[in-house]
């Protein structure tokens, strides 16, 4: 019986041989990844010192920290903890990221997405470097035990492997791909197991669609999400890795906990509706619910496709009166991006609100809503309150609905628009 990527990536940093699904290891992540949020990050950095000893981190190039929340601060609390974080990196040696865009695509960029790696981070949507072959997970306040000892407990997740087939339609992006599995196999399919995405259909889906599929994984219960890296995968990771790891696939003959094939033929395009992830509908059955405001961004998002598919539909047309919407590209560099391909001018000239890459849309400490009001949103949750008031409203869907909800000013199919 062979292994899965998972349990080969997770022997090689338990130094043993080989791992099964259930064993209980010990292992070292190559990467530690966190981003500074109040109560999280400040705490660990103060634990470490007060209750461990620790006034310096080991092997420094192991951490890496990205400032993507409260930027630009717009307290004087919030700059303090920004210093506390910028003071700690300073003296720890640990690499510093701010102000280039939201922690999980920068990881990406600047080569924390190594094939055949092992990362953890406090957030679950890490998981998207699981594009490129890496096993990223989120292990919430666990996260202290990798600051301070070298390795971590983990009981090796068996995986859930499910095969994409078929043909995807016109106006159907990975984001209704991934809203559709969810339908699919159940918002607990793949509690405390891998995701990992594979299946003839995954050639129509670009490397940044995929970032959308695998950053979602946790609504699916999953501790992470994987994809065996293909040729494209592996040059874009390698050619910015920070560190030599062998690749590795899984097995022909690897050992799933279940193994699903999902046709995406007759897919439509999705939208999720408040007030849970596991709400996915067929879009058509919600056109014309009157919308206040758009949102286009966030981790899951945000990213050249989606921003693009947006300036498409908008070029040459105006977001409806009253209407507010505010795109905001995921990181700097796709900002930049999509500023030299004239997207971003196209978007502003319609009547969009462009921002600099920021999670702050994404909870609601930027474009907040007050009660009664309604969003139609690329970002990652639904929740009551998610984006300001618990008395309104988030409709999840593809960039590419923003865009068309935002002329109309009402859940709009994109299709007649492409």
């Amino acid at each position: 019986m062979g292994y899965t990527i998972a349990e080969k990536i997770l022997a090689r940093v338990s130094n043993k041989d080989a791992v099964k699904a259930g064993d209980e290891v010990m292992a070292k992540p190559d990467f530690v990844i966190a981003y500074d949020f109040p109560g999280y990050t400040d705490v660990i950095f103060r634990q470490m010192k007060e209750d461990f000893g620790i006034d310096k981190v080991p092997d420094p190039d192991r951490y890496a920290i990205f400032i993507d929340h409260m930027v630009p601060a717009a307290t004087p609390k919030e700059e303090e903890l920004h210093i506390i974080t910028r003071d700690w990196c300073r003296e720890n040696g640990v690499a510093l990221y701010e102000r280039r865009g939201i922690g999980h695509q920068v990881a990406a960029e600047v080569g924390y997405a190594v094939p055949g790696a092992f990362v953890v981070h406090f957030d679950g949507h890490i998981s998207q470097l699981g594009t490129f072959g890496t096993l990223a997970m989120g292990i919430r306040r666990n996260l202290l035990e990798a600051f301070v000892r070298e390795r971590v407990s983990i009981k090796v997740p068996a995986t859930v492997r499910v095969n994409l087939t078929g043909t995807l339609q016109k106006g159907v992006y990975a984001r209704d791909v991934f809203h559709h599995l969810v339908r699919t196999l159940g918002p607990a399919s793949c509690r405390f197991q891998v995701l990992e995405v594979g299946g003839p259909a995954i050639e129509q889906i670009s490397t940044e669609g995929l970032q959308t599929i695998t950053g979602l994984a946790m609504f699916t219960g999953a501790v992470t999400a994987i994809v065996n890296p293909d040729k494209a995968r592996l040059e874009y990771a390698q050619a910015r890795a920070k560190k030599d790891i062998e690749p590795v696939w899984s097995d022909d003959d690897a050992e799933y906990a279940a193994v699903h094939e999902i046709d995406l033929t007759d897919l439509e395009p999705i939208v999720v509706i408040p007030p849970t992830p596991a709400n996915s509908r067929n879009l058509s059955d919600y056109i014309g619910i009157e919308i206040n405001t758009g949102y286009l961004g966030s981790c899951a998002s945000g990213r050249l496709e989606d921003i693009k598919v947006a300036a498409e539909i908008l070029k040459g047309r105006q977001v409806a009166p009253g209407f507010q919407l505010n795109v905001v590209p995921t990181s700097q560099e796709i900002m930049a991006a999509a500023g030299r391909a004239g997207y971003l001018s196209t978007l502003a000239e319609a009547g969009a609100f462009v921002s600099s890459p920021s999670c702050d849309y994404c909870f609601g400490r930027m474009g907040t809503m007050t009660a009664g009001q309604r969003a139609v949103s690329t970002g990652t949750l639904n929740v009551r309150g998610r984006m300001g008031s618990p008395d309104s409203e988030i409709y999840l869907c593809n960039a590419a609905t923003v865009a068309a909800t935002a002329v109309e000013g009402k859940i709009a199919d994109p299709r007649p628009y492409l």
